[in-house]
C-alpha cells in the first residue's frame, strides 16, 4: 500500500462514507454484522479509505478508519484545487474531476464529495458516472487523484522547462 507516510505525524479527520448491513445465512439462520466504508485525510494532500466489518457499527467504523490510515497516499494540489482535468475508473465507476478557480467550492456528491474533501481540495468540479456503489465510486475518485501529476513532474517528463509548458 503506501510506503513513508506515518499517520502519527498527521492531523487525520475521519469522514464515514457509508455504513451497511450485511447478512450471513448459516445453519442456524442469519448471522448480522455492519461493514463500513471510511476515508480519512488531513486536508493537506494525504487521503486513504477502508473498510471494516464487524458485529456492531462502532467497532466497524474503528476497523475501517484503522485500514484507511494504512493505506494514505500523497496527492498533488496545486493551490485549493487540482492541477488537470481527470478522469478515474474502478469497476463500473468512473469520477470526472475537474479545476475549478478560486470561490467554487466542492461540487460533488457523497462519496466523492468526501474523498476531496479530506484531500484538501477546496474548488473542483466533479461528476460521477456509470455506478452510484460507494466502494467503486471512491476507488474511482482515489484513482483519479493519484493520477495527477503536477507541472513540475509534466515538465521533467518531456525533458523541458515548467515556463516551456
Amino acid at each position: 500500500m503506501s510506503v513513508g507516510i506515518d499517520p502519527n505525524t498527521l492531523q487525520l479527520r475521519d469522514q464515514v462514507v457509508s455504513i451497511n448491513r450485511v447478512t450471513k445465512v448459516v445453519k442456524g439462520g442469519k448471522n448480522l454484522s455492519f461493514s463500513a466504508l471510511v476515508v480519512v485525510g488531513d486536508g493537506n494532500g494525504h487521503v486513504g479509505y477502508g473498510t471494516g466489518k464487524a458485529r456492531e457499527v462502532p467497532m466497524a467504523i474503528r476497523k475501517g478508519i484503522e485500514l484507511a490510515k494504512k493505506s494514505l497516499r500523497k496527492v498533488n494540489i496545486s493551490a485549493t484545487t487540482i492541477p488537470h482535468t481527470v478522469v478515474g475508473h474502478y469497476g463500473a465507476g468512473r469520477v470526472l474531476l475537474k479545476p475549478a478557480p478560486a470561490g467554487t467550492g466542492v461540487i460533488a456528491g457523497g462519496p466523492v464529495r468526501a474523498v476531496v474533501e479530506a484531500a484538501g481540495i477546496q474548488n473542483v468540479l466533479t461528476k460521477s458516472l456509470g455506478t452510484t456503489n460507494p466502494h467503486n465510486v471512491v476507488k474511482a475518485t482515489m484513482e483519479a487523484l493519484l493520477s495527477l501529476r503536477s507541472s513540475e513532474e509534466v515538465a521533467a517528463m518531456r525533458g523541458k522547462l515548467v515556463e516551456d509548458i
